[in-house]
Formats: structure tokens, sequence, C-alpha cells
């Protein structure tokens, strides 16, 4: 199955026949081919249960993965002729990252770990800083610039984990269960935060298993079995 958008106008994400299958006896075919467009300003939730191939897309999405075949276009470019350093250089540009486990360092305060999101952007310390600070204002923690992870909170952490991603000033923003550490008051305000993300023109794609986090999406994308489809609409009201 195969889940499109037409037209699209200017397109983010254009994946065409893309698939990821990995060597053995029997090849595993975490994707299959499949057809997906995600414009710009787009609220995407991509979901399905473990082992439904939800990592491999976003390792897709991300530049952290190639398709086995067919093509992945960012933003209008042809990602698969890229050389190694060049998809490095589009993840620091073009795509913020958030996860489940934050991946903040320990030791450094919310400003320096909002602030390694800049690093291969060659940037004076001074404009660094100042990014992080007005990112960290952004995500609602301008109280928190100088605190290190451990005297976070969960949601706080998360936070500092977003306006990393959004420091760069990506086109695309992909979120990998985004909540799944969270509690359910936390999780309410960090959907929250994507929703003001999202109409501020934000193209947001979210992997998740949570219907309650997928609910938030403009569209909703199940991946089964490596396989996409796309349900009505009008089914989730």
């Amino acid at each position: 199955m195969t889940a499109t958008r037409g037209d699209a106008p200017s397109a983010v994400v254009e994946l065409r026949g893309a698939a990821r299958t990995f060597k053995g006896n029997p090849p595993v075919h975490a994707l299959r081919p499949v057809e997906l467009t995600v414009a710009a300003g787009e609220y995407v939730a991509v979901m399905g249960p473990s082992g439904s191939g939800k990592s491999t897309m976003l390792n897709l999405l991300g530049l952290l993965d190639t398709p086995t075949s067919g093509e992945y276009f960012l933003e209008g470019l042809a990602t698969a002729e890229l050389s190694e350093s060049e998809r490095a250089d589009v993840r620091a540009f073009q795509i913020g990252f958030v996860f489940q486990a934050f991946h903040l360092i320990g030791y450094r305060s919310a400003v320096e770990n909002v602030e390694i999101g800049l690093l291969y952007q060659h940037l004076k310390p001074k404009v660094r800083r100042q990014r992080a600070i007005d990112e960290l204002t952004r995500v609602g923690l301008g109280h928190r610039l100088w605190a290190t992870p451990p005297k976070l909170s969960g949601g706080e952490r998360q936070r500092v984990a977003l306006a990393r991603a959004l420091v760069c000033s990506p086109a695309l923003l992909l979120c990998d269960e985004p909540t799944g550490n969270l509690d359910s008051v936390t999780t309410g305000q960090i959907l929250d935060l994507l929703d003001r993300l999202h109409n501020d023109g934000l193209t947001i794609v979210v992997i998740t298993h949570d219907a309650e986090v997928a609910d938030r999406a403009q569209r909703v994308i199940v991946i089964r079995d490596g396989e996409l489809s796309e349900p009505d609409p009008r089914s989730r009201r």
C-alpha cells in the first residue's frame, strides 16, 4: 500500500518507491516500497506497533540510513546522490531530531546542550549562545538556562532537547516517541508545544505508537509490516 498526497505545495519530504531491506536468510524487508509526500508546514504522525518499521522510516527520513531502493527527496534534494559528509551537513542544517531518551549531556547546562545543535554551523560562540537562549525561551525555559539535566524534570529535559532540535531552524522536525518517558500531564504540555510550532509553520513528523500523540497531527500514516496506509480522516472524528 502507499500513502500519498497529490499536488502538495513545496514538499519537504518525498519518498518515491523507497524501501529498506536488511540482508539475511531470509532477508528482512523492514520497509517495503512506499510513496509518501509531506508538504511544507504539515504535521504528520507515523503510527504503528513495535517491529512495524517505524524506526526504519525515522532513520531514512533523518538521513541516518539510505534506502535499498527508491528515492528520498528532502526539499527537492535527491539525498541518494549525497556523500556521507554532505548528508551530515544536511542533518546539521535542515533536520531537527527529538528522541524519547532526551540524549542530553548531564554535566552541561541547558544552554550548552542547545548550543551543541549549532556546532557544525561554524558560528561565533556569542551567536551560538544567543540563539540557544532564544530557543530555550521559545519553549518556556528562559528561567532554567543554566540548570543541568539532573536538576530538570522530564518535561523540562524534553523541552531542552526540543530547543536543541529547533536551534538550527530546520526544514523538518523529526520526533521519535517524544512523550514516551513522560507522565500524562507533561505529555500534554509537550504536545501543546508541538501544536504551537506547527501553527508557526514548522513541518513535523512524529513517529509514535501512542494514539493520543497521533491524534494531535493533521495526518496519520499507519505503518505495519513495512507498508504504509493512510486511513480516511473522517474515521478520526
